[in-house]
């Protein structure tokens, strides 16, 4: 079959309009254009682009294919690993001036551009329409990487992920006789390009194409009303902020606050079930960082609402010394959505300090952790040889909504854990590189030291979320399991992914050290 019949080149419909930004060494932007927000990787590009319309990205991929260069794509910045900001990468096509959110009456779906950031994303989406995408709490992420890496916030448990109301993406590819040419794909199964739009439910970013926009549509949405077309958000929300200073957290309490959340976890995260609708962040400072710290949030109209998250804070402090403090099961308030957005995106979703260096883990769970596995994180949460305040664990209960869907359905494969976990450290100093990537390490090799030091998919954990790529799973070094790295992030869609890459990038344009390799890459 041909794609010819679907795609958009230089020689056909809207030309290139030549206002499109560049910029280059000697330019004052070009060291604020060579790095993102993990400031460990910095690049070296002859050129930055920064693109204002798919006809300009279509030319601007034809111009470095015909010159032979190397690129990458950037949307927000936000990625953890040095896929953009990489000495090898020649050429930046920037995104961030294509930010805009419209109501598309022809497909009847919102359409947004992929250099559009979370925050704005909401606050557009709810103003205009009513509407929402469940998508995650840093406000100043784009779009472009964390809709295609599957995209998970607060709503998740109560409306999936953000791809699973994904209904076409527009993507800029290149063919096999280095054409580069544009093309929209859909949820449509019949669809002949419905294989592209399945790689970007959480196929990850810079596999196989540029993306330009995103079109969302909930499943089995009809009609003309777009108030109708999505889903929308709570009205209000209970929303629950406490933290619980290290010395009331004597190790023993700790481990029980712990395998708490996680038993909770585990008997609340089937989809339709009361406890699925309560959403939390459990954040687990270092010492040197700060206390343990929880937010959490229900919809305020649900019946029972308060009952169900009073019980939820409840369960979390049973057997502990702060058991019945009120500061912690009643600390709770009534506050708008858009509010209670706000204030989250303050509190966990900020990054202040423009020039952090960060490291970044993850790992899905099925089951509750161990006793074993709570005092490892007790330890290392606690060892008085580390003072990095930026060194944190993140708990978020998974489930509900998101473990509706197939594991295949899209790319996202994860679909019945219980609990996702983000560890992070993130640190101002260069000559702190070693110790403070070491405690990321460190602590993560020892919480899964049973198999091979990375969350193997069984039935205790299972893999890793691509949006937090680490490059450390493709080390055998660090991944001592045995199972490849691909393996750990994408499970049994891997091979499919590769065909998909095979067909809509048979050059291989579109790579970082961590992309989908070509079905030719095949021994």
């Amino acid at each position: 079959m041909s794609d010819t019949a679907s795609r958009t080149d230089e020689s056909a419909g809207p030309r290139h309009t030549g206002d499109s930004t560049v910029v280059k060494p000697g330019d004052p932007r070009y060291v604020d254009l060579i790095s993102g927000t993990n400031q460990r990787f910095i690049g070296s590009p002859e050129r930055i682009r920064l693109i204002t319309s798919t006809a300009d990205a279509v030319h601007a991929v034809q111009e470095a294919v015909r010159e032979g260069k190397r690129i990458a794509v950037r949307s927000g910045g936000h990625c953890v690993e040095d896929f953009v900001c990489n000495p090898d990468v020649e050429v930046v096509l920037d995104m961030t001036r294509m930010s805009r959110i419209e109501f598309d009456h022809a497909r009847q779906a919102f359409a947004v551009e992929s250099g559009a950031l979370l925050f704005n994303v909401y606050e557009q989406l709810y103003r205009r329409w009513g509407v929402v995408i469940p998508g995650g709490i840093c406000y100043s992420v784009a779009v472009g990487g964390h809709v295609c890496g599957g995209g998970y916030g607060m709503l998740s448990r109560t409306l999936g992920l953000t791809v699973d109301h994904l209904e076409a993406v527009e993507v800029v590819c290149v063919d096999a006789q280095g054409k580069a040419y544009s093309v929209v794909a859909s949820r449509d199964p019949d669809d002949p390009n419905h294989d592209l739009w399945w790689a970007h439910t959480g196929g990850g970013g810079g596999n196989f194409g540029l993306v330009t926009r995103y079109w969302f549509r909930t499943p089995g949405r009809t009609g003309t009303d777009p108030s109708q077309l999505l889903v929308a958000p709570p009205a209000k929300v209970l929303f629950g902020q406490t933290a619980v200073p290290w010395d009331r957290l004597p190790e023993a309490d700790f481990r029980r606050l712990l395998l708490n959340y996680g038993a909770w976890s585990e008997q609340n995260s089937a989809p339709g079930s009361p406890g699925a609708e309560v959403s939390s962040v459990l954040v687990l400072n270092h010492r040197a960082g700060g206390p343990v710290a929880l937010v959490s949030q229900i919809d305020a109209e649900r019946p029972g609402a308060r009952d169900r998250l009073r019980g939820f804070l409840t369960a979390l402090v049973e057997g502990t010394s702060v058991q019945g403090d009120p500061t912690v099961t009643e600390a709770v308030q009534e506050l708008t959505w858009l509010q209670a957005n706000r204030h989250l995106v303050t509190i966990i979703g900020n990054q202040p300090i423009p020039s952090v260096r960060g490291a970044t883990k993850s790992a899905y769970l099925r089951t509750n952790y161990s006793t074993d596995q709570a005092a490892t994180m007790y330890r290392h949460l606690n060892r008085p040889d580390v003072h990095s305040p930026g060194a944190i664990v993140m708990l978020m209960p998974f489930g509900g909504q998101i473990n509706a869907v197939a594991p295949d359905a899209t790319a996202s494969a994860q679909r019945d854990s219980v609990i996702k976990m983000r560890i992070e450290n993130w640190w101002v100093n260069p000559a702190d590189d070693a110790s403070n990537i070491g405690w990321t390490r460190e602590i993560f090799q020892d919480l899964f030291a049973e198999t091979g030091g990375v969350p193997v998919p069984d039935s205790a954990t299972d893999g890793c979320y691509i949006n937090y790529a680490d490059a450390d799973m493709t080390d055998p070094e660090f991944n001592r399991s045995g199972i490849p790295w691909p393996a750990l992030y994408y499970k049994d869609n891997y091979p499919r992914l590769r065909r998909v890459k095979g067909r809509w990038d048979p050059r291989n344009v579109f790579r970082h050290r961590m992309s989908v390799e070509p079905p030719a890459a095949e021994s």
